[in-house]
This record gives structure tokens, sequence and C-alpha cells, in this order.
């Protein structure tokens, strides 16, 4: 059967942005910047984003394009005779599902505020109390979840189901474009509020005070954290877009064009935030609440709130479907390329197992709520095993696989990345890429272990 590509190179480019940008750009960038007071943090995660996003993205795609298959079958073609670096294909297929067991319910979330928002629930003058418990309300209720959550996954394969052109590729256009266009209009409508100014400042501007507060050492440490997790690595989630790619650009230049995108909406995000927050006296540092609890409370305040919650809700499921529908796409292709299986039935299989998989994070919040591992409910199980082991681990592995000789080798690698007009990787890269890249990653791997 013959691969399946995209209609156009726009097409890649928004599908594989719409991978990348989740809610880690709207809702942890924007709380991680405020926790480390902006300006600095916001310089320095730019920077890791170069060296070590854009390098390690080339080595997914590079991976997916020589090897026109998905995770464990690139492998198999890639390795020499005897070696086992498949397996790791494997793992990246168990990070596919264990992402989507608890990202399909965060995306319910978003769908619940958007239906909240638009049907008028939060009204104009609810009190901090009555905006709060509307999310523990949500929390407490089992079915509402479910339902909202089973939902997602009804839609991301069903949309997966029409193939790549006629479903992921041209639905992902439609809501990126939607989200990009969103969020200009929600940064344009933030910056016009009394105290935006105050909100850019700290968001912007270098402060030796944030150095002060928060150490060097883990401003540096949360920026490289936040620039590896953004895009999504380790786990075949971008390879799978490697694999559908034409050989008519260098991928230095794809990588670069696909961090701008995420990059871009992880900024824009932070605009739309802070300054709102600074006009109604609210700390962009909460964490989990910042999104539905913190924000919600500055919408009911604003002059026509209700409609601006519910255009940021909005924004929200477009940011998080568009990776829903991504990571179900290399679910799906896995299972065809491995098993042989038609698409259809790839689609109805897994949709099948994902709706049964996703239901132990909805129940983790009340009927499950005593189910703790390591002090962690069931979500925060799941995404310490996604976030702090599986994308690092698989990061490093598909560094590995690329840069040495006892994998697919350098060379191979260069040759691939740099096949096709555009930016080009140097070969003078190779000892960054063998010695101290690797260091980097494992000290993301050993932070995130610790924290």
């Amino acid at each position: 059967m013959e691969r399946e590509s995209f209609r156009s190179r726009l097409g890649f480019l928004l599908v594989s942005a719409g991978c990348a940008i989740g809610i880690g750009n709207v809702w942890r960038f924007p709380y991680i910047a405020g926790k480390n007071g902006g300006g600095y943090f916001v310089l320095f995660y730019l920077i890791c984003l170069l060296v070590m996003g854009v390098p390690v993205l080339t080595m997914e795609l590079a991976v997916g394009r020589a090897s026109r298959k998905s995770a464990i079958l690139s492998y198999k073609k890639l390795e020499k005779p005897g070696q086992k670096w498949h397996i790791h294909g494997w793992f990246c297929l168990a990070g596919c599902y264990l992402l989507m067991m608890y990202y399909t319910t965060v995306t319910g979330w978003m769908v619940s505020y958007f239906g909240c928002f638009l049907t008028g629930a939060f009204t104009e003058g609810m009190t901090a109390e009555a905006v709060s418990g509307v999310f523990g309300t949500l929390l407490s209720s089992p079915g509402e979840m479910a339902i909202w959550t089973e939902i997602v996954v009804l839609l991301g394969f069903v949309v997966c189901s029409f193939g790549l052109r006629n479903g992921l590729e041209r639905i992902s256009k439609i809501m990126m474009l939607a989200l990009l266009a969103l969020i200009a209009l929600l940064a344009v409508h933030s910056l016009t509020l009394p105290g935006a100014k105050e909100g850019m400042k700290f968001y912007l501007l270098p402060s030796v005070d944030s150095i002060r507060e928060n150490g060097i050492g883990n401003l540096i440490v949360d920026a490289m954290n936040q620039a590896f997790f953004t895009l999504s690595l380790g786990i075949a989630a971008m390879e799978i877009f490697g694999s559908y790619m034409s050989e008519q650009h260098a991928l230095a230049g794809e990588a670069v064009r696909i961090c701008a995108l995420d990059t871009l909406v992880a900024l824009m995000a932070g605009t739309i935030i802070f300054p709102a927050c600074f006009s109604f006296g609210v700390k962009p540092n909460q964490g989990a609440s910042l999104i539905f609890e913190t924000l919600p409370n500055v919408f009911v305040n604003m002059k026509g709130g209700r409609l601006w919650g519910t255009l940021f809700f909005l924004f929200m499921i477009f940011a998080s479907f568009s990776t829903v529908l991504a990571v179900l796409e290399n679910i799906i292709s896995v299972c065809m390329d491995t098993f042989g299986w038609s698409r259809k039935k790839a689609a109805l299989i897994n949709g099948l197992l994902l709706a049964v998989l996703s239901l132990p994070c909805v129940l983790g919040f009340n009927v499950w709520s005593h189910v703790q591992l390591g002090g962690r409910g069931v979500l925060d199980m799941e995404d310490f095993a996604v976030s702090n082991l599986l994308l690092p681990i698989g990061s490093l592995v598909y560094l590995l696989f690329c840069v040495t000789k006892w994998g697919w080798g350098f060379d191979k690698y260069l040759a691939e990345a740099n096949r096709g007009s555009g930016l080009k990787l140097s070969p003078k890269l190779k000892p960054y890429f063998q010695w101290v890249l690797p260091v980097l990653i494992l000290l993301i791997l050993v932070q995130g272990l610790l924290g």
C-alpha cells in the first residue's frame, strides 16, 4: 500500500505545529513564566528551544522520513541486523496511549468550560467562591466528566478514520488557522485592559530580581524543561509526520518553522494572560487552578467577559484537540503498519480501547480519589510517567540512535536531515550532538525525577 502523504507543505507545518501546540503552551508556559518572574525565563526558554528542541525534532522527523514507517517499523528498517532499537517503538506506542488517557479528560474540561461561558453559566459579578465551585462540581461528577471525555475520544477517532488528508490534515488546518485568529483577537483585547502595561513589563522585561528570588539554576532548568516538553518529543508523535512529508525541504528549516509556530502561540498566550491578571490584581502563578479558577474569575469581572471567556475556551479546545488528533494518528498508524489493519479497523479498535482506558483518570477525581502512588492521584501519576520518564528517555534514545555508530549513525542522519532545499545542519555540530545534548537531556531527566 502506498504511503499516505500531506496534500501541502502548509498542511504538514500546521498539523505538526498542532501536535506541539497544546495545553503546555497556553497553560503551563504562562504559569512557569509567572513563577520565574517573566523576562529572563522567556529569554532562556527561546535559547533552549533553539539549541535543544530544534535538533531533537529534526532527528524524529529524519527517522520518519527515511523509513516511511511509524515508530516500531521505522527502527526496524534503519537499525543494523540483530539490533534491538525497535523495542523503543513499543514504548512510544505505550506513551501515546498513556498521554491520551489523561489528555482527553483535560480537553473535556475545556469543552465543559466553553459550554459554561457560551450558555451563561458564568455570570457577571459571580463571587470568587462561586467561580471556583464550578470546577469543584465538575471534578466531583464522574458522569459529566466521562461524557465530555468520551466525546473527545469519539470525535478524535472519527476525524482520523477519514485518512491523513481528508481527516487529520483538513480538520487540523481549519482548527489551527482559527486558533491563530482567536489568539490574535484575545491578545489585542488583553493589551487594551487598564493593567496591560504592567503585565507586559513583568512578562517580557528581564529583571535581576527574578534571578535573585528564584536562582539562576532553577530558572534555566525550568526553561530547559518547558522548551523540551512543549514539542512532545520522545514518543514518536512527531516522527509519524516525518514519514508523511516530502523530500523537497531540509528538516532543520521545517523544524524551525514548527518551533516558531509553537513559540508564537506560547508567547501570545502569555500576552493574553499576564495583562488580564495584572488588570484584576491576580498573580499568574496559580498552577493548575490558573485556567479553571483564576482566569474565569477575571472574565466574570470583565466587561463583555462572557464573550471573551467563550472565545478563550474555544481557543483552548483547538489547542488541546489538535494534539489529541496528532497523537491518535500516531496510534492508528502504528497499528496499520505493524498489524496490517485497515485505517477504519485501527480507529474502531483503538477508539473502544481508549474509551475504557480514559476512565481511570476521570474516576481519579471522585470515586477513586483515594488511589495514590507517591502522593500522586491518577492524572498526576499518568502525567509523571509521560513527562518525566517517557519523553526525556525517548528523546535520548532517538538522539543516540541518530548520532552514534551503534545506531543509525550521524552521517546517515545528517544526509537525511539535509535532503532538500533550505536550512542545512553543519557536520561540525557532531561533537555537540554526541556529547553535549545527551548531558542536557539527562539533566532534564534527573531534575524531573527529583522534582
